[in-house]
């Protein structure tokens, strides 16, 4: 297994994947590779699982099918790892964490969304599908805070714990589920008797956590959250329709004054060179955003999040362009991942057009 794990670190690899039947397999990049060798027996993979797992995984494993938790691989890197029964079988995805934080820059992030570091409170939402770098984009903005407010407790809720914050200028306590604490929801109840300024729930996954996520942001926390969602709109609505419907209205007025942002992303294939980079939809809470949420018109939520560019507001697809007109992203990708392909075929058409008549008019 040390083996393994070196070569996901020294290949950049994101994740291992371990199975009965077939080699070893990395992911890099987005794309999966199976290692050389010979598939593994059911006592192969046994044997790799036991190497990092304790005796209490193991049990939890055999008892529910399986176990979450994160362990650190010496000064070389960290990895989430999920332990599983496959037709009888053990089963390992190892995600490696990165070592070092990366910079706004680096991640390719809107300078609009530092300013809601900064705000006294509210809920501000990370949201996009799973391995899509949520985590990576959180502890970055966590680590600004760290560093540049030095009157905060921030709590963090996390199942497991993927970045260890050390305490810079701000007070860092992360509690792991599972661990510390039995749940996001307890947690949270907990939380609020602990003095934080700011908390960030790991995953807000089901209707307790929600409510208590709102409730800590209502009550004057500044709250970061994550949901498997893309595009605000999308992200308000699964909200909302986590409740009964006999509370929705309420939740939607309770949303409309707690909400600060939302910021959704997707990793997408680089074309200039190997790796893949984020794109971004940034919604901010304007008075006429809280206005569409309270009134249930969250579908016209994106002609607002167009036209309010000057609030630090993107549209993906606006994003997706850019990446394009850069070379960064390929055409292909740009049609894929959009929200509105019919809209962006039509725009991609225009600058094909405006493109070759500027060449024309060169020549």
């Amino acid at each position: 297994m040390s083996d393994l794990l070196q070569l996901v670190v020294s290949e950049g690899a994101s994740d291992l994947h371990i199975r009965v039947g077939t080699a070893p397999t990395i992911r890099v990049h987005g794309t999966l590779h199976r290692i050389e060798g010979p598939a593994l027996t059911p006592e192969g993979s046994e044997e790799l699982m036991r190497s990092i797992t304790s005796e209490e995984h193991i049990q939890q494993t055999r008892e529910r099918g399986g176990a979450d938790f994160a362990f650190a691989f010496g000064e070389a890197a960290r990895f989430r790892v999920s332990v599983f029964k496959e037709k009888g079988n053990f089963g390992i995805v190892l995600r490696q964490i990165p070592s070092k934080m990366l910079t706004f820059e680096q991640i390719g992030m809107p300078e609009s969304v530092k300013e809601l570091l900064f705000k006294p409170r509210g809920l501000i939402l990370v949201t996009g599908p799973t391995g899509s770098g949520k985590t990576t984009t959180l502890a970055s903005l966590l680590n600004i805070v760290n560093e540049t407010r030095e009157e905060v407790h921030l709590i963090t809720v996390e199942d497991p714990i993927e970045y260890y914050h050390k305490h810079k200028k701000a007070l860092i306590t992360q509690r792991e589920v599972g661990v510390d604490v039995p749940n996001f929801s307890e947690a949270l109840r907990r939380a609020l008797r602990q003095d934080p300024d700011m908390i960030l729930v790991g995953e807000m996954r089901d209707l307790e956590t929600i409510e208590a996520a709102i409730t800590a942001a209502e009550t004057g926390h500044l709250v970061f959250g994550t949901l498997h969602t893309t595009g605000a709109a999308k992200t308000i609505d699964r909200i909302t329709n986590a409740f009964p419907s006999n509370q929705q209205e309420m939740v939607r007025i309770q949303l409309s004054t707690v909400l600060q942002a939302v910021i959704s992303q997707l990793l997408i294939p680089r074309v200039d060179k190997p790796g893949r980079i984020a794109a971004f939809e940034i919604m901010i809470n304007t008075p006429s955003i809280a206005a569409l949420i309270r009134d249930n018109k969250t579908f016209r939520i994106q002609s607002d999040i167009q036209t309010g560019s000057k609030y630090g507001m993107l549209t993906l697809d606006s994003f997706l362009i850019d990446l394009y007109l850069k070379g960064i992203i390929s055409r292909e990708e740009v049609i894929n991942k959009s929200q509105d392909a019919t809209t962006i075929m039509a725009k991609l058409q225009e600058l094909d057009l405006a493109s070759a008549v500027d060449k024309g008019g060169k020549k």
